[in-house]
Order: structure tokens, then C-alpha cells, then sequence
């Protein structure tokens, strides 16, 4: 027995268990509760499987959202046939129609949702009816024809709802005649009102009305709006809207304000909030209040959790520069919580901070590892850290991956390639992708500007400037960006005249209060040699930013006005309207070392991450060995740049002291700097030339004609000498010896009349300045035909009568041209202003403005 209980078969197992058949009922919960595929998979149960009669009317409405909820077409095209076969779809109300039509717009198909309210007898159109049609028209931006369906609705007696006040105030503020719209609004307002659709505990309405008057420009209308009916403590949605509109009208400190009000009268702060407000933080520079944000956020795991207002604070903190902060804020999500737009906002952040390798990394790392398909934001960042990252070999070839993402047609894509191709110097595509663009904006036209300007097309760029605003259609209005990208090139070009043109576009526009723009006209009026005018656009501005300060101390630094430059970082840092950082200490530390200002200089150093937390870089480090190099003190200078950590970031350090012992005429350390600069960037002229600089005017030939030949062995090539002057708007360039300008034998013909004229006065060429071995005969021809020599010959020529002539040239000036310019100021009685690659020397009466401490 117990052999056969051992072979007996097993008990069968139990039946699974048996589900009812989906109903009606089960699709509406399952609609409700949100499982929006279980609801279609129920209907399709039910219209395959079941009896006609089991499929009634309540069922079609819920799955049509469902199908809408998933932007799938096929699913409510399926539905609408099934409602068609069985008659369901006007009977016994326009419900399922209806739904249909909401469901059609936002699937994107206008035309059938224009199709199947149609297919509604107009006896048989109701409220819902028209609400759906206008959202519908408002969702394809049709504003004019969702205003149409609007007066349809009024003529059939339909009554308005709040639902449909949202939607007529969208399109009122879309509306392109602003005359027009705004007195629609205020009737749309006054409707309202008379109606009471802006009372209740649903207060979209009266959110969609603040909205309104923000997008037309009536931002004090919204203002006293809220002011009038400041919902009850509870109402976030409206504080929230609130603080959106204040933001995007560019009213920071309001938005900001509003914040604090907010938490004051007890409202609770959420995710929108914080997204909303932590960009008006970005635009202020006010990181202490982001930093505040960010506080609070922690404080709230659900706010810590929410990807927006994460994206927010990346944003916010690469805004700032503190990238670091920015990283540290995206690891701390997980990868499962992270949308596209937080991956976009740190892509972003790098590349604006030049660390084009890192977002190059996590640019492959989202799509490698996250799977997420980069959208046309996402290439809008990442193609400027393919233009300029020199480890990224493939550049053209991303043009090939945004082809084949279908993204080449969208604008902001268009501008990025345009940028890249403009920056690797093949403006011929960049302008080939512009005239692709359709109806080019102010962006476009930028950002060809821009790549003119960085390849040092300037006259390319002020040319484009003028077209844009002469187009047969009214033109493109130039804007804030389009005079910032201009001004620099009035800078590279030392030409004034076209940077007052600029200005003056500015003040008719109100662009001159932008602190942007008002940094730009700053940083180009002193390097156009105007420093009263660059102080009195500084002194005019209301509000400043550490760009701003930065701009000026550089800029009397450039001067030679250590002092007024170390007395402007002093009210800098005691106003508190701005925060030092490194290029404050660099401009500082520079403006020291060009007025012997040695003991400040150090003072400042010593100061500087004590005082102020600002680290020592390798930049500021060669700043202070440029302050002891100048002064003579070689040897200190030496011993910072041997404690500095060995490889590429001694450069600038080694560079500035190579300098220094050309000025002081010391072989032996010159040597030891030389070298390091050979074996660290073996490619760079200017340190051959400084190393036989050094050799020559210690009488060494032989080895100043080795380092000749190492140079020709390399093909590398010395850079050479050009200056340039602005007479009568036109800029006239001039290089060494050369005879291509219309005007050249009558200005070399000036030039030998004046040197004849200041030997007989009592000058002798510095034939030190010539690296050749010549005679002192042909080094003084060398020397006569220099070209900042040639270009103030020019202006002494054509300029009017006493005016100051302005030379800016590319490469130091000599100490021949120095000696000669001095002599010449005072010979002819006239200011010359000549600005070398690192400074400007101001010659008057037989001085200049350095002091010979250069």
C-alpha cells in the first residue's frame, strides 16, 4: 500500500481564479484612478467580447480621456468608429463627441477635432461644446478663430463658464494688435466681474487674468489685481502665479518680494513656487537668497524630491558659477527621478562655464545610461561644447547626428550650428544654415553677428547689424545682446566712433540702464582709450554687478592708474553691491604691477582668500610674479613660480617672468624661464622672440640666432606687428614696412619728414629693439617703418586738426616706438593714445602716462 501511495498521481491543481468581464463601471474607475492603458484594454474587452447592450453610453466619454491622457490617436479613432457603429456618438448627448474632439486636439489632429464638432447639429451644441472648441483652436495658437467660435457661442446663447474665461483671456493675450487685445481684455475683465467667474474656491480664472495683463504688458494692472483680492492663505496657485508673472516681465526684486510675503502671511511654498522664483535669483545675482531656497527645499523631502525645482537650482547655481554646487545638487536626485530638463540644466551649466569635457560626458552619459532622447534644448547646449572642446575631434559629424534626430529645422539648433561653424572659422556654412532659417528672429541675426565678431570679421558684423534692421518687412529690432556683441568689436578695433553710434541706439531704446549693456559700453570706452567716458557710463548706471566693477578697475589698471584702481576695489568691496572674485583680484593685482604699486599688491594677495575666499589660481599667482618681476625682484618672482605645482599651469607664471628678465636684462634666469616655456608650449612664438629679445640686447648673436633657428626648425612663426587707427569712422590698418594701405608712400614719406625732425630735435633710435645684427644705419630704417610708427603718421596726416590720434596695435609696443611717440607728442602738440596687447600709454608734452614703468 505504501508503494502504491508513492506512485499515485499528484492532487490537480486548483483553477485559477475567474475575473468578472469588464463593464461600464470597470472602465470609468480605472479612468478616474489614472491606469489610462488598463482603461482602453477594458473598453476593447468589452466592444470584442461582450453583448451590445453591455457597452452603454457612461463607458465612451472616460476611455476618450484615457486615450487623450496617452496623446493616442489610434485608440480614440477606434473609439469613434465604435461610437459611429453603434449610434452613441450624438446620442442621447453630445458628451461623447465632445470628448472626441478634446481628445483629437491633444493627440495633435486640429482637422479632425474640427471635423467632429462639425458633425454636431447646431441644435444639438452645448457649453461643453464650444469649451472644448475654443481650448482646442487655443491649443494650435489659432487665437483669432478661438475669439470667432467665442462670439458662435454668445450668439447661441450659451452661457460662460470660468473654463471658457481661461481659455478667451489666453487667446486675448496672444492677439498681435496690443491696442486691440488689451481692450478686449479689460472687456473680457469687466465680463467677468458682471458674472462673478472670478469668485469661489477655483481660482484659475483669476490666475489666467494676472496672466493676461503680464502678457500685455500691463504688469501694474496685475499688480493691483493681487493686491485688490489676495486669495486666502491656503490659495498657493495664485501667489504662484503671482511670482511667474513678476518673473517673466523681468521685475526680479518684485518677484523676490512676492516670495517673502508669501511665506509671511503662512502659505505654504511648493515645487512651481520654488521653480518659479529661483530664476529671479539667477537674473539678480542674489545667491544668498538662492542659497535661502535652497534651505527650505531641504527641509521638505517632497520639495527635495521634485526634479523642477532641482533643474531650478542647478540652474541657479551654474548661473553663479558655482558649478560644483550645481553638480552636487543633480547627484543628489536619483537617476529615476531626474526629466530631461534637469539633465538639460547641468549640460547647460557646463558648457556656460567653458567645462565643455564634462558636459560633453554627461551629455553621452543621459543618453548611454538614462536613455533619454536628446530634445532640441539639449543640442542647443551641447553644440557650442563640441565647437570649442579641442578633445572632441568630430565636430562637423554632429551636424550628421542633428539631421538624423530631425532637429536641423528647429531654430534654436539652426543658432547653435551657426555658432559652431562660425567658431572652427567657416563662416561661408554658418551663413549657408542662416539663409535656411525661415524669417530669421534677433537671435539668428546674433548669433551670425557673433560669429563675425569672434573671427575678427568686425566689419562683417557692424555690415549685418545694418541689414538686419533694413529688411523690406520692417526689419529685425536690435536688442541688449546685439549691442554687447557689437561693443567688443568697437574695442578690438579701438574705434570710438562706431561705440557712440552704439550708445546712442542704446539711450533711444533704454538699453543704456541695462547692466549688461552698461558693462559692455564700460569695458568699451576704456579700451577705446576713453576712460572719462567709460566712468561716467559706470557712475550713471543704477545697479552693478562684479562684471561692472570688474570692467572699470581693469580698465584704470590698463591706464597706468594703479591708485584710482586700487581705491575703486576698496568701494567696491566696501558697498557690498558686488562680491570680488578672481578676475577682481587679477584686475587688481594688475593694476598694481603696471604702477609699481608693489607693497599694495602683495597686501592685496595676502588679503585675498583670507578676507575674502577667493583661492589663489595660477592666473593670479603669475599677477603677483608680474608685480616682483617688474620691480626688479627676480629672484622672489623665481621662487613663486618654482612653489607653484609643475606642468601647464605654470605657464602664464613662467611666460611673466621670461618678461621681466627681458626688462631687467637677466640671461641666466631668462634662460631657465625660456626653456621651461620651450618644453611646455614648444608652439608659441612670443617666447622665442622674448628669449632672443633677451639674448640680442645683450650683444649674444650667436645664441639670439639659435633660437632664430630652433624657431624655423619648429615652422613656427612670429605674429606680425599691426596697428590700426579710426579717421572719419573708417578703420586703417598698418603693418610693419608694408606698402599695401592707397595712402602708404605719402605716409612713409611723413614718417621719414618727422624722424628727420625729431633727430634734429635731440632723439636717437634704440637700435636694441632690433634683434638683427645690422648696422645701426639699416636697424634706424627697421625702426622708422614700425607700424604703430605708420599709423600715427596716419593720423597726423588725416585727423583733424588737434585731435587725439588713437593707435591700438596687436603685439607690446617697443621701447623705440615708446621713446618716439613721446617725442612726437610734444613735437606736434598733440594727445596720443597708443594701446599695446597689454596696455594703454596716454602721450603728453614729452610724457607718458606709465611713467616709463612698463
Amino acid at each position: 500500500m505504501a508503494a502504491a501511495a508513492a506512485t499515485s498521481p499528484p492532487p490537480p491543481a486548483p483553477p485559477p481564479p475567474t475575473h468578472p468581464p469588464p463593464t461600464s463601471a470597470t472602465v470609468r474607475s480605472l479612468t478616474a484612478a489614472g491606469n489610462h492603458a488598463a482603461a482602453l484594454r477594458a473598453l476593447s474587452s468589452i466592444t470584442m467580447a461582450s453583448p451590445q447592450q453591455q457597452l452603454d453610453h457612461s463607458a465612451l466619454p472616460p476611455a476618450i480621456k484615457s486615450a487623450a491622457a496617452l496623446r493616442d490617436a489610434r485608440s480614440a479613432r477606434a473609439i469613434h468608429a465604435a461610437a459611429l457603429r453603434r449610434g452613441l456618438l450624438h446620442r442621447p448627448s453630445p458628451a461623447v463627441a465632445n470628448a472626441l474632439l478634446t481628445a483629437y486636439a491633444r493627440c495633435g489632429r486640429l482637422a479632425a477635432a474640427l471635423e467632429v464638432f462639425g458633425s454636431i447639429s447646431d441644435s444639438a451644441h452645448d457649453a461643453v461644446s464650444f469649451n472644448s472648441l475654443i481650448s482646442a483652436l487655443c491649443l494650435f495658437r489659432r487665437w483669432d478663430h478661438a475669439l470667432a467660435a467665442l462670439r458662435a457661442m454668445l450668439a447661441g446663447g450659451h452661457p460662460l463658464t470660468s473654463f471658457t474665461l481661461v481659455s478667451v483671456l489666453r487667446a486675448v493675450s496672444h492677439l498681435p494688435a496690443a491696442a486691440a487685445a488689451v481692450r478686449l481684455g479689460r472687456e473680457a475683465h469687466a465680463f467677468a466681474l458682471k458674472n462673478g467667474l472670478l469668485h469661489g474656491h477655483q481660482r484659475f480664472a483669476f490666475n489666467a487674468l494676472l496672466s493676461m495683463y503680464a502678457r500685455l504688458g500691463l504688469v501694474a494692472d496685475a499688480q493691483r489685481l493681487f493686491a485688490g483680492a489676495t486669495p486666502g492663505r491656503g490659495d498657493v496657485v495664485t501667489w504662484n502665479t503671482m511670482v511667474s508673472v513678476l518673473v517673466q516681465s523681468g521685475m526680479f526684486d518684485e518677484a523676490v518680494q512676492t516670495l517673502y510675503d508669501m511665506v509671511a502671511l503662512g502659505v505654504q511654498p511648493d515645487g512651481v513656487t520654488f521653480a518659479s522664483a529661483l530664476p529671479a535669483c539667477s537674473r539678480l545675482e542674489l545667491l544668498d537668497v538662492g542659497r535661502e531656497m535652497h534651505a527650505y527645499v531641504i527641509k521638505d523631502d517632497e520639495l527635495a524630491a521634485n526634479s523642477f525645482v532641482a533643474s531650478a537650482l542647478v540652474d541657479m547655481y551654474a548661473t553663479h558659477e558655482q558649478v560644483g554646487k550645481a553638480r552636487q545638487v543633480f547627484d543628489m536626485v536619483p537617476d529615476s527621478g531626474k526629466q530631461l530638463g534637469m539633465w538639460n540644466a547641468m549640460i547647460c551649466g557646463y558648457a556656460q562655464a567653458g567645462m565643455d569635457e564634462e558636459a560633453l560626458r554627461l551629455f553621452a552619459r543621459m543618453e548611454a545610461e538614462a536613455g533619454f532622447v536628446p530634445c532640441e534644448t539639449t543640442m542647443a547646449s551641447v553644440l557650442p561644447a563640441c565647437a570649442r572642446s579641442e578633445a572632441f575631434a568630430g565636430k562637423e559629424a554632429v551636424h550628421g547626428y542633428v539631421v538624423k534626430r530631425g532637429m536641423a529645422g528647429n531654430r534654436f539648433v539652426q543658432n547653435a550650428l551657426m555658432d559652431m561653424y562660425a567658431r572652427l572659422g567657416k563662416t561661408d556654412v554658418a551663413r549657408r544654415i542662416f539663409a535656411m532659417v525661415d524669417l530669421p528672429d534677433v537671435v539668428s541675426w546674433n548669433t551670425l553677428i557673433t560669429g563675425c565678431v569672434v573671427q575678427g570679421h568686425v566689419a562683417d558684423a557692424f555690415q549685418l547689424a545694418r541689414e538686419m534692421q533694413q529688411l523690406e518687412e520692417g526689419g529685425v529690432v536690435p536688442n541688449a545682446i546685439t549691442l554687447m556683441t557689437l561693443l567688443p568689436g568697437c574695442a578690438i578695433l579701438a574705434a570710438p566712433a562706431r561705440g557712440k553710434e552704439i550708445h546712442g541706439y542704446a539711450v533711444r531704446h533704454a538699453l543704456d540702464t541695462d547692466v549688461a549693456v552698461g558693462s559692455a559700453l564700460v569695458d568699451m570706452y576704456a579700451k577705446c582709450g576713453c576712460l572719462a567716458l567709460s566712468r561716467a557710463v559706470f557712475d550713471r548706471l543704477p545697479r552693478r554687478n562684479t562684471i561692472t566693477w570688474n570692467v572699470l578697475i581693469m580698465a584704470y589698471g590698463m591706464h597706468g592708474l594703479g591708485g584710482e584702481a586700487t581705491v575703486l576695489f576698496d568701494r567696491m568691496t566696501a558697498s557690498g553691491e558686488a562680491r570680488p572674485n578672481e578676475v577682481t583680484f587679477m584686475a587688481a593685482l594688475a593694476a598694481c604691477s603696471h604702477s609699481g604699486m608693489v607693497d599694495r599688491g602683495l597686501q592685496l594677495f595676502h588679503a585675498m582668500e583670507r578676507d575674502h575666499g577667493v583661492e589663489p589660481t595660477p592666473d593670479i599667482l603669475a599677477c603677483v610674479v608680474d608685480i616682483l618681476g617688474r620691480a626688479g625682484r627676480l629672484d622672489e618672482a623665481y621662487a613663486m613660480v618654482t612653489s607653484m605645482e609643475a606642468g601647464e599651469q605654470q605657464v602664464s607664471a613662467w611666460s611673466t617672468m621670461l618678461g621681466a628678465c627681458r626688462l631687467h636684462r637677466n640671461v641666466h634666469l631668462g634662460e631657465i624661464a625660456g626653456e621651461r616655456l620651450l618644453e611646455l608650449e614648444p608652439e608659441e612664438a612670443s617666447h622665442y622672440v622674448l628669449l632672443c629679445n633677451i639674448y640680442s640686447a645683450a650683444g649674444q648673436w650667436t645664441r639670439a640666432a639659435e633660437v632664430r633657428s630652433r624657431m624655423r626648425r619648429r615652422g613656427v612663426a612670429k605674429e606680425p606687428g599691426c596697428s590700426w587707427i579710426e579717421v572719419d569712422g573708417a578703420i586703417h590698418r598698418f603693418m610693419a614696412r608694408e606698402s599695401a594701405h592707397p595712402a602708404s608712400e605719402e605716409v612713409h614719406a611723413h614718417m621719414e619728414a618727422l624722424w628727420g625732425e625729431m633727430v634734429a630735435r635731440g632723439y636717437t633710435p634704440d637700435t636694441s629693439c632690433v634683434l638683427h645684427d645690422m648696422d645701426d644705419g639699416d636697424k634706424a630704417a627697421v625702426l622708422r617703418c614700425h607700424s604703430e610708427k605708420l599709423a600715427i603718421a596716419f593720423g597726423l596726416l588725416r585727423a583733424a586738426p588737434g585731435a587725439t590720434i588713437r593707435v591700438a596695435k596687436n603685439l607690446r609696443v617697443c621701447n623705440d616706438c615708446h621713446e618716439a611717440a613721446k617725442f612726437l607728442s610734444k613735437m606736434v602738440g598733440r594727445e596720443i593714445v597708443l594701446r599695446d596687447v597689454r596696455r594703454f600709454h596716454h602721450f603728453r608734452n614729452g610724457q607718458c602716462s606709465c611713467g616709463d614703468y612698463w
